[in-house]
């Protein structure tokens, strides 16, 4: 129950970097299976976003969060552990669409179904997002749930018909 003592407190950071996370990992490994590239140019680019990406994402959330202390003199929040909080949820929940990548290139478990297992993984890491999101908001669970997901897949379908047609032209 701590963790979830923690993640109310950081509901908006919990939320905006565990869906952003999650849909720009998922976006990079759809992008490459719509290409038809290598899973080893996944484990690259995912762990590139992932970490990058994150760093860039808690960046910006302390600038933000230090201007606004400063145009608002609110000194409840504290910009540094909102930036933290931020970056771990982008990066904890990020990895979970290489999983199955990883699981291949270390153990040879879903070789050859890497992208299938990648959308199971992502799916039910976007249905936890939109539960604890539903469960702290008090939103219906279910919903929160399914409204997270479809957002995510969206981006992943945009993701891999840009991937599918580059392959084309490239």
């Amino acid at each position: 129950m701590y963790a979830m003592k923690i993640i109310d407190k950081y509901l908006p950071e919990f939320v905006y970097g565990s869906i952003d996370g999650t849909v720009t990992t998922f976006a990079i490994i759809a992008g490459v299976a719509g290409a038809n590239l290598s899973p080893a140019i996944v484990l690259i680019l995912g762990f590139s976003n992932v970490f990058a990406d994150g760093f860039s994402m808690a960046s910006s959330n302390y600038l933000s969060e230090k201007s606004h202390r400063a145009q608002t003199g609110d000194v409840e929040d504290n910009p540094f552990k909102n930036a933290f909080a931020t970056f771990l949820s982008f990066v904890v929940v990020g990895i979970i669409p290489l999983l199955p990548y990883v699981l291949s290139a270390v153990f040879k478990i879903f070789t050859g179904k890497e992208f299938l297992v990648s959308i199971i993984a992502t799916s039910l890491a976007f249905l936890f997002i939109g539960g604890v999101r539903g469960r702290i908001t008090k939103e219906k669970r279910f919903v929160a749930s399914v409204e997270t997901l479809f957002i995510g897949s969206i981006a992943a379908v945009v993701s891999y018909s840009v991937g599918a047609l580059l392959k084309g032209i490239v």
